[in-house]
């Protein structure tokens, strides 16, 4: 966040440190090129950057090598679908935080975000030893 800060974001709210806790940040105006808009931040920290439209802002989000969730706040069915369509993510979630998560949801990202998904029915899935049988009763 700093670095962001240093390149010419407007810190709207700067999250106290408690040991090894951080509070949350809201950042505006980040530089396309900082790291905290081209990198994944596992840090509770918001980014408002302004767009010109929902398409500008699809491109926007896109313009990286992660995607592994997005949100989309909007009252629009319409724009709703077209975000979750266009969003490279493995999941896009309209009017929910994309930190929000259920373990029967598929989890996993796109791009450098990984592959493949994980939950309980991917991982009892994945430990299964699968066999086949085949008979030839002619």
């Amino acid at each position: 966040m700093g670095e962001a800060r240093d390149a010419g974001a407007e810190v709207l709210l700067e999250g106290k440190r408690d040991g090894s806790l951080l509070g949350p940040w809201i950042l505006a105006n980040v530089p396309e090129d900082a790291k905290l808009v081209k990198q994944e931040a596992f840090a509770p920290v918001v980014l408002v950057n302004p767009v010109r439209d929902l398409e500008d802002a699809i491109l926007k989000v896109n313009n990286t090598c992660y995607g592994l969730q997005g949100a989309v706040f909007t009252r629009d069915l319409k724009k709703a679908f077209q975000a979750c369509d266009g969003i490279d993510a493995g999941g896009v979630l309209v009017n929910e935080v994309p930190t929000f998560r259920v373990d029967l949801m598929p989890y996993g990202g796109m791009k450098g975000s990984g592959m493949g998904r994980e939950g309980p029915a991917y991982a009892i899935k994945e430990m299964t030893e699968e066999k086949l049988y085949l008979f030839d009763l002619t």
